[in-house]
């Protein structure tokens, strides 16, 4: 059985902990860098925020949206 299969089989819970696991190891091994505009994007999005023109909705809507 793979690692895979066995982790597909765990309950939800367990699952949550590989996963806390695996970024906890990912991100301390690794160096992620923002691409140079994804900051340009971020204060644009800010931006549209601050005049009232972004409209902020929670995970699951936005998920939801997503998803059409």
């Amino acid at each position: 059985m793979t690692i895979t299969e066995k982790i597909l089989q765990l309950p939800k819970e367990e699952k949550l902990r590989v996963m806390e696991a695996l970024w906890e190891d990912l991100s301390a091994k690794a160096a992620f860098e923002s691409p140079s505009w994804h900051g340009e994007k971020l204060r644009e999005t800010q931006e549209r925020l601050d005049r009232g023109q972004e409209e902020v909705v929670n995970w699951e809507e936005a998920k939801n949206r997503l998803k059409k």
